[in-house]
């Protein structure tokens, strides 16, 4: 499985951006996708999550209200939508599988595959 995240970008305080993350290869539409982010000099840090129907979803406090999670199975994409974004989402953001039954939880041991991060700076 291969995961490739886009979207990211520069913003000023309070816009919006989208990420996406596409999958390929042998995926399955039952795995648990994750957003996961990593700012410079700290540990990458869960954000967002969806089980495999769509139907379940969650998110870090610190995003909760602002950021909303969503997957296309048709598509095999699943997407971030980012709004009212603080300086301090400033990070590189990465897309993660995990083949395990939904859980509600995403340790970062647990997420199988992972794919390349895409860079979101927020200016103040």
């Amino acid at each position: 499985v291969q995961l490739q995240a886009s979207g990211g970008g520069l913003v000023q305080a309070g816009g919006s951006l989208r990420l996406s993350c596409a999958a390929s290869g042998r995926t399955g539409s039952s795995n648990t996708m994750g957003w996961f982010r990593q700012a410079p000099g700290k540990e990458r840090e869960f954000v967002a999550g969806i089980n495999g129907s769509g139907g379940r979803r969650n998110y870090a406090d610190s995003v909760k209200g602002r950021f909303s999670i969503s997957k296309d199975n048709a598509k095999n994409t699943v997407y971030l939508q980012m709004n009212s974004l603080k300086p301090e989402d400033t990070a590189v953001y990465y897309c993660a599988a995990d083949r395990r039954p939904y859980s509600g939880t995403y340790p970062l041991r647990n997420m199988d595959y992972w794919g390349k991060g895409t860079q979101v700076t927020v200016s103040s």
